[in-house]
């Protein structure tokens, strides 16, 4: 097999992860040929769809459009966020790899350099993610917490642009991937090393047809192990709950002594906390 083709959503995100990969499989197959397919999500489209309640569009919000042009042969492998793909995946579908994880921290971004701590009481920090409202409010119950959606650049303008907020919560992967350059002048990010990431957060996949081996052989080349493991056992807790992006789980698998160790944290409806989980 000489050349491969990707499908990725068009945001500046995916496309930079797009390239991310492509850049590394022809590192390691140099006569590969790597194209890229630009296939627009119902998740891209519909920013009428709210993230944090659970309904008919939620599964496979940001992968029904990708998994359809795979399973129609039109592209060989599907670039995605691992934590914006379903714990079930379509019939004929499986992972050929998962890149080696990038930080799966979470950042405010605000207009002073101190983070979480220099917010004002009661200041209004936007996020369209249960989970990080969840914990937000676990340590800062006096903050306003509103829903904002968009890619990436856009939410970050849009707190630029609207002095009515103070702050706005976004994974540092996909920060780092689209460049220093992305954040206004004036806006500053900071790590909340309290907050607990998405499953898979930090993580790419590459989904592809079962049983096409010449595709799977050239993926599994930049497969990574030991993230793979982690996040497997964070994928499985979130099957294990029955959860989609409506679920407030954060959890975090580190590979530590030849085993994955969970931290997790869960509200349920009565606000009890699900226990930490060690030694998967």
């Amino acid at each position: 097999m000489t050349t491969l083709t990707l499908g990725t959503r068009g945001s500046d995100l995916a496309r930079a992860q797009a390239r991310l990969v492509a850049a590394q499989l022809q590192a390691a197959h140099p006569v590969l040929t790597v194209k890229t397919e630009v296939i627009k999500t119902t998740g891209d489209q519909r920013l009428d769809v709210s993230l944090s309640a659970p309904g008919s569009l939620e599964k496979g919000l940001f992968t029904k459009e990708l998994e359809e042009a795979l399973l129609a042969g039109t592209i060989d492998a599907a670039v995605h966020s691992l934590k914006d793909l379903p714990t079930e995946l379509p019939a004929g579908l499986s992972l050929g790899a998962i890149l080696e994880r990038a930080d799966p921290a979470d950042v405010l971004v605000s207009r002073t350099p101190r983070g979480l701590d220099a917010l004002a009481q009661g200041a209004t920090v936007a996020t369209s993610s249960p989970r990080r409202k969840a914990q937000l409010l676990q340590l800062r119950p006096d903050l306003v917490v509103v829903e904002i959606r968009g890619n990436v650049p856009t939410r970050l303008r849009k707190l630029a642009e609207n002095p009515s907020l103070d702050g706005l919560l976004l994974a540092k992967a996909g920060l780092d991937r689209l460049g220093a350059d992305i954040i206004p002048e004036g806006l500053h990010a900071c790590v909340v090393e309290a907050i607990l990431p998405a499953p898979g957060q930090g993580a790419i996949a590459l989904e592809c047809r079962e049983g096409n081996s010449a595709v799977i052989d050239l993926l599994q080349a930049i497969h990574h192990e030991e993230t793979a493991r982690c996040v497997e056992a964070e994928r499985d807790l979130l099957r294990e709950l029955g959860g989609g992006c409506s679920l407030p789980l954060g959890v975090l698998g580190t590979w530590e002594n030849g085993a994955v160790r969970l931290q997790t944290f869960w509200l349920e409806p009565n606000g009890v906390k699900l226990p930490e989980r060690l030694g998967v």
